[in-house]
């Protein structure tokens, strides 16, 4: 075990955590599912840590824009659904929702939807104000942007009618909307390439249309300032810094070494750009400008002239409003009025509503967000893939600036929204192969993961991923076609330090209790290498919670627990003393103290485990007596007695299916 030498890191008196907003236009699959129950974890570790009336944990179903509308219509016109509205099509889904992460012990403090009450009154306010605030501060301005438009059907096609290939240099998504890929990459709809609309079948033509931006291209030496800030901390993972910063180069356009004969005819014409060295070896040239209206100039300029190019990663003026009917009405502003907000910005700030949703229900005044987004003393931790780190980096930590004023200082002064901290995951494949439900490797539904694993398997095996460093794929084995009968299933691995390690030392301590001392915890003294056996794991622990590094926080767990079943093999024998074995008995329930809080986040299981201990269920999980013995914690009304349990009785369990499995297998030997 790793032996803990840095200072204890610092809490928050306060806390938020948000986990990803699911679209509302499809069930859920197994990453949201993998993500929420990583941002669950956390939330329950700071409710142990910091306590928990302390900590909000929300999320929500991304109801508007265009992948609800252009799914409802296209399941419509098939006759796969029934609903009515597609208000209606997302509620249902919503609902789904819900009781998918009900199923998997999800334990949000509110899941709610941005158009469905209670929260989505709040949010249409919440939405109003952060528009006006931005307007207020010069950081919203009107551009005429082009949109595509089928002639056929006479109509706009929102963002996902209209389907062709990224132009950003490097991506490899499946598929590209009108300004947006299915793997989050941002650009203008003119760089869209080979561009098909879902309606027609056929190439749609571009117009121009009036919008309102956020002046995101104009915040680059404050979100500077943050980056600089954040990369500094523990806590960051070095990815993210990296994927950020790519954002900030100056615009640059790539050029196929098949068009640099054309492209030097005309070089002319171009706004001033720099040219990087050309390369034999390279497949293309690099030509940087200084401004992106410079650049989106240039691009006009080499499609009129059949150059086909790609543009790089930069930041943009980010879209607010737009014309589609299923969104947050947006006020009227700059003279554009009747729009509706686009559904990214609006997204990012929903948490914030169904933060004043929550704490309304709860009986708290209209101002009590504040203590959690704009206080200097509480942190907002938003959970999320690696995919979304444009929006949840560059645009919403800017706009959350700019609330300030004109003349935004960072880090932002108490009172103000807080900068957040940003946790991202990296790609979860699927049997190692980029899944998406868009795409054409279709991920399981998440409830039908339940048909062959409990939620603890589930759970522990998404926890022991390295994803904040490393991409990794989920290879359930019932949905693997090349597995073979006598292959271990990879996803229950993890789980087997609840269902065979943690609950043979369980049983054994309640058997030995129950036979030597009729089931009353005998008083004796812990050792003192004992509890620091256990300072030490708990420190490390903390450390690695703290950093978000849950594969660590969960070797951590596993080498404690299996050491637990060693300690008591080798000092428990059929010639120990009453007195010794008293002894033995009193450590080792110190160890399982120990080990039951630090596995608290990560499975509901570990509340059963106290409650037959007879642990105080308010004190049992508090760090505030985690250094102390567990003698401290017992229920005063307990007197020390054990709950009885029958023989080969489970606290953690395996799921039936694996049950009638083994059964089957031990048949047929």
């Amino acid at each position: 075990m790793e032996k803990f030498v840095r200072p204890r890191p610092e809490f928050p008196k306060r806390a938020v955590v948000t986990a990803g907003m699911p679209y509302g236009n499809k069930e859920l699959h197994f990453a949201h599912v993998g993500l929420a129950l990583r941002a669950d974890t956390f939330a329950q570790f700071l409710r142990d840590r910091i306590g928990k009336d302390n900590v909000v944990f929300v999320s929500g179903t991304d109801c508007y824009g265009s992948p609800a509308l252009e799914y409802f219509r296209a399941l419509s016109l098939k006759g796969e659904i029934n609903d009515k509205s597609v208000k209606d099509f997302v509620m249902r889904n919503h609902q789904s929702h819900k009781d998918t992460f009900n199923a998997f012990g999800v334990k949000f403090n509110f899941f709610g939807a941005s158009a469905l009450e209670p929260a989505s009154s709040i949010h249409n306010d919440v939405s109003a104000y952060f528009i006006n605030k931005l307007n207020e501060n010069n950081m919203v301005s009107t551009h005429s942007s082009w949109q595509f438009f089928d002639e056929q059907y006479n109509c706009l096609l929102n963002g996902r009618q209209v389907l062709g290939k990224c132009p950003i240099e490097g991506c490899t998504s499946e598929k590209g909307y009108a300004d947006e890929c299915d793997i989050g990459h941002q650009y203008l709809p003119q760089d869209l390439i080979d561009p098909i609309s879902t309606l027609s079948g056929k190439k749609p033509k571009l117009v121009k249309i009036e919008n309102l931006y956020f002046n995101l291209d104009n915040c680059v030496e404050i979100l500077n300032e943050w980056i600089n800030s954040i990369e500094k901390n523990s806590d960051t993972p070095s990815f993210m810094v990296k994927e950020l910063r790519e954002f900030f180069k100056k615009p640059e356009v790539y050029i196929k070494k098949d068009y640099f004969e054309q492209f030097d005819k005309i070089r002319n014409l171009l706004p001033h750009f720099v040219e990087q060295e050309r390369k034999p070896t390279t497949p293309s040239m690099t030509i940087v400008f200084e401004t992106l209206p410079e650049r989106e100039h240039a691009c006009e300029i080499l499609a009129e002239n059949g150059i086909r190019y790609r543009t790089g990663k930069t930041l943009t003026p980010f879209r607010l409003s737009g014309d589609i009917s299923w969104g947050v009405p947006c006020p009227e502003l700059q003279g554009i009025k009747n729009q509706t907000f686009y559904v990214w910005p609006e997204s990012l700030w929903a948490p914030i509503s169904f933060t004043k949703t929550y704490l309304k229900s709860i009986g708290k005044d209209e101002n009590e967000w504040e203590k959690y987004w704009c206080s200097k003393d509480a942190r907002v931790f938003q959970f999320m893939g690696e995919d979304n780190l444009y929006f949840y980096g560059p645009a919403q930590q800017a706009m959350w600036l700019f609330t300030q004023g004109e003349q935004p200082i960072y880090p932002a002064p108490d009172g103000q929204l807080q900068t957040t901290t940003l946790v991202p995951i990296k790609f979860l494949l699927y049997m190692n192969t980029v899944a998406s439900s868009s795409g054409q490797i279709k991920p399981p539904l998440a409830k039908k993961l339940l048909d062959y694993y409990t939620p603890d398997q589930f759970r522990m095996h998404f926890l022991a991923m390295n994803l904040g460093n490393n991409s990794a794929s989920f290879n359930p084995k019932p949905f693997n076609p090349n597995a073979k009968e006598e292959d271990t299933d990879p996803v229950v691995v993890e789980g087997n330090l609840l269902t065979n390690v943690y609950n043979r030392i369980l049983r054994t301590l309640f058997y030995s209790t129950q036979n030597e001392f009729n089931g009353i915890i005998p008083t004796s003294t812990i050792d003192e290498e004992v509890l620091e056996e256990c300072k030490k794991a708990i420190l490390n622990y903390e450390r690695f919670m703290y950093e978000r590094k849950f594969h660590q926080a969960f070797n951590t767990v596993d080498v404690f627990v299996r050491n637990i079943n060693k300690y008591w093999v080798k000092n428990f024998s059929s010639s120990i003393t009453k007195d010794a074995l008293a002894h033995l008995t009193a450590n080792a329930f110190q160890y399982i103290f120990v080990a039951n809080t630090l596995l608290h986040p990560m499975t509901a299981g570990t509340e059963k485990v106290a409650s037959y201990i007879g642990l105080d269920k308010e004190k049992c999980f508090d760090w505030n007596y985690i250094f102390g013995t567990f003698y401290d914690v017992m229920d005063k009304n307990r007197n020390m007695a054990l709950t009885f349990i029958k023989e080969k009785e489970d606290f953690f369990k395996r799921h039936q299916s694996q049950l009638d499995e083994l059964a089957r297998k031990n048949g047929q030997n």
